[in-house]
């Protein structure tokens, strides 16, 4: 075996993998290998695809502060969430498909937590000013969103779980709520339900006031006579709902339906429900909303759509990264619409 083809086996005794080593591997210059693994535009898919591979190999890991000071960039996205408590799992689906969206790319992802007693722009504005990520993800959307506006005046990268009323466009991903109150309604309309009980999201966040606009237009619509849970919210502590639930059941028992707008807030109407005499898909149906199969496991009359925070995450990835790399592209804005396929529907 000759030297030069010794030299393209891999490592050498105590060697540290770099860019240099990537490039006398693949025979490939350090310029080249440098932007195949920065997924520059201008090197073809099976350049960087024999690139990352070779670096996978060898376990090459880009020196962050290097890059940071080369480039100005961290690599780095941050997802900032709430610390509140997430029963039914769907923040560890969204960071598992943020996550598994940037896997290709130059970028990697931290998720940045804020405290429900504390003042929501603090993290925004420490990330910003302190530049500790290149871009930002950020749920629980407001309609007049404070961190949106202070993101566009800044002109820092961002893309939102949820729409706000910006007049500026800007990028997101989000579930059509507005949809899914209208859909639900006109389910629980078709099996006769009279008097529906809303459990709605928190009425300050945008979906919020999506599903409360539509269930009340929609009730109007059908003849249906709407009650909204005072109070608590989809996200409140399930002993606060099952309290508030139970209250209402006892004052007006004519109600024969709910709406919740999640998975949990659902299984404790259900809980509430049945140890007062009720009987799903008998006295009472339930409409609700879930991001993994569980509803129907757990009671089988459950009436439920499906939200695919998988494909947010997903989205929310590429249009983040879309607003870094491109900043003078129109924004990726994606809308994700729901469906029920019920049997009774034309009936």
């Amino acid at each position: 075996m000759t030297s030069s083809e010794d030299d393209k086996i891999g490592l050498r005794a105590g060697e540290r993998p770099t860019l240099k080593t990537i490039s006398r591997i693949t025979g490939l210059a350090v310029a080249t290998v440098s932007r195949a693994l920065n997924d520059a535009h201008d090197i073809s898919q099976d350049t960087k695809k024999r690139v990352k591979a070779c670096a996978d190999s060898i376990g090459y890991l880009p020196n962050r502060a290097g890059v940071r000071l080369r480039t100005g960039k961290t690599n780095v996205i941050s997802l900032v969430l709430s610390t509140e408590h997430d029963m039914m799992n769907h923040t560890a689906q969204l960071i598992s498909s943020v996550a598994g969206a940037l896997r290709t790319t130059p970028y990697h992802l931290i998720v940045t937590p804020f405290y429900p007693d504390e003042d929501p722009m603090r993290p925004i504005r420490y990330i910003v000013e302190n530049r500790s990520a290149d871009a930002l993800i950020i749920n629980q959307t407001e309609p007049k969103d404070a961190r949106v506006e202070y993101l566009i005046k800044r002109g820092f990268p961002f893309s939102t779980h949820g729409r706000t009323n910006s007049p500026i466009a800007h990028p997101y991903a989000d579930f059509n709520n507005f949809k899914f109150g209208t859909i639900g309604m006109e389910a629980l309309a078709r099996r006769g339900r009279k008097c529906v009980l809303v459990l709605p999201p928190p009425a300050y966040q945008n979906y919020g006031r999506e599903v409360l606009d539509s269930t009340k237009q929609a009730a109007e619509r059908l003849g249906i006579r709407r009650l909204v849970l005072q109070d608590v919210a989809s996200d409140s502590p399930a002993q606060d709902i099952e309290i508030a639930v139970r209250g209402v059941l006892t004052t007006h028992p004519e109600i024969d339906g709910f709406f919740c707008a999640s998975t949990t807030s659902t299984m404790v109407v259900v809980d509430v429900a049945e140890t007062m005499g009720h009987k799903i898909g008998d006295t009472m149906d339930v409409f609700s909303k879930e991001a993994i199969p569980f509803l129907r496991r757990f009671r089988r009359e459950i009436l439920a759509v499906h939200e695919d925070v998988r494909h947010t995450g997903t989205s929310l990835a590429q249009a983040v990264i879309q607003a870094i790399e491109t900043p003078n592209a129109p924004p990726l804005q994606v809308l994700d619409t729901p469906t029920f396929d019920d049997p009774l529907q034309g009936s």
